[in-house]
């Protein structure tokens, strides 16, 4: 298996999805992106790479991950319901998908040390996992809150052999921690490789992430046709930076007839991190892409009771398939994801992410207004990481 090439959305050369995207960064950082863009494009039509992949796949994040039937969440909904299980990937997200493969991608570059940011701290986990697997030193940061709301994951990046950084200045959140990663990479653009997380970022990181996570995609569209000897009505996912959501969506983009519906974070009703529903553009951690800001341009704080979802930005290939009307973007607020987890964990026996509880929400609201539908949903990650948050959102 090797990465997917971008036919289904054609990438120019300045990394532009529609009037999204490209490299807004220091001139320090053009000769690391340009290495990497170049190195990406090779890897894409390299058999050696392809087979190192698959092998890290298959052996160490445990692909396939099966497509789940939801029978008594179907049954609930008037639907038929199928869960892509990203939370039995090792490390209990589907962010190992893309750490892996952008840590192969260190090393064929030369790369001597690893960077990270991570919200929720499961990229952290996935990236220090990678970084372990492969033999590199790994440095994480992570906002101050995110630390807090999040320490079994810390204490999981610390085990795996991460040095953790916690980030106090600004919002103490993603963004943060975004901003310190890269401050990081800027001083030592040769030998620090930068593993971003999502699928944000400037070109290439968006194409590369795509490209890895949509081996989701590719196996769910197999999955559904073998199960049910058809394509599903909708196909919905959690989208915060985005990277689940357009690993999914890859596999079914060229199927007109199915619907694709990413789910946002509405928050709490003072705050939320729905960027696509009310953001206008602008440029942050290197592209050009819809965020929440206010009229002078500053970044706004964002909240979601799922700290992978509390980002204020999106990628930018999300926000074209906005524009262009082939997916559609909905909100689900904290209670309604709480609602949707306990749903899913004590109906079926999952507990999912706070994040993938987002997704089953959206679902949830699809299924009761499409009676009888087909949908998959991917389950993007396990909820254990969530615990004590559910244990205070329940103490409130």
């Amino acid at each position: 298996m090797t990465l997917e090439k971008t036919s289904r959305q054609q990438v120019p050369p300045n990394g532009r999805y529609g009037v999204y995207g490209g490299r807004y960064v220091p001139e320090t950082l053009m000769t690391a992106l340009r290495r990497l863009e170049s190195m990406v494009s090779e890897l894409v039509d390299d058999p050696g790479f392809g087979a190192e992949l698959a092998r890290e796949q298959s052996l160490f994040i445990g692909r396939p991950t099966p497509l789940t039937p939801a029978e008594r969440l179907g049954a609930g909904w008037r639907a038929r319901v199928y869960l892509k299980r990203e939370d039995l990937c090792h490390t209990g997200a589907h962010k190992i998908n893309n750490a892996i493969g952008q840590a192969l991608v260190a090393r064929r570059l030369g790369a001597t040390r690893i960077v990270a940011a991570t919200g929720a701290g499961q990229h952290g986990v996935a990236t220090a996992a990678a970084a372990a697997r492969i033999g590199l030193p790994c440095t994480i940061y992570m906002g101050g809150v995110d630390v807090v709301r999040q320490r079994s994951n810390v204490e999981r990046m610390k085990l795996l052999g991460a040095e953790v950084i916690p980030v106090e200045k600004g919002d103490r959140t993603l963004r943060s921690a975004i901003d310190e990663a890269m401050r990081d990479w800027v001083s030592d653009p040769e030998g620090t490789y930068y593993l971003l997380g999502s699928a944000v970022g400037p070109h290439p990181y968006p194409m590369l992430v795509a490209g890895l996570q949509s081996v989701i995609g590719t196996e769910a569209r197999e999955q559904i046709v073998e199960a049910t000897e058809s394509l599903p009505d909708v196909v919905v996912a959690c989208v915060g930076g985005g990277s689940n959501a357009i690993g999914i969506f890859r596999g079914f983009v060229d199927d007109p007839k199915v619907a694709l519906l990413g789910v946002e974070a509405g928050g709490d009703g003072r705050a939320h991190s729905a960027t696509l529903a009310s953001g206008t553009v602008g440029v942050l951690h290197g592209a050009m892409t819809p965020l929440l800001q206010d009229e002078h341009g500053q970044v706004l704080e964002t909240h979601s009771i799922a700290p992978g979802l509390d980002y204020p930005g999106v990628g930018p290939e999300h926000a074209m398939l906005r524009d262009s009307g082939r997916a559609g973007y909905v909100t689900a607020d904290d209670s309604e994801a709480l609602a949707a987890l306990k749903e899913c964990s004590t109906v079926e026996g999952i507990i999912p992410a706070l994040e993938s509880a987002h997704a089953l929400a959206g679902a949830r609201r699809w299924a009761l207004d499409n009676s009888g539908s087909l949908i998959v949903i991917c389950v993007s990650g396990r909820g254990d990481k969530d615990l004590d948050i559910i244990r205070g959102a329940d103490d409130e």
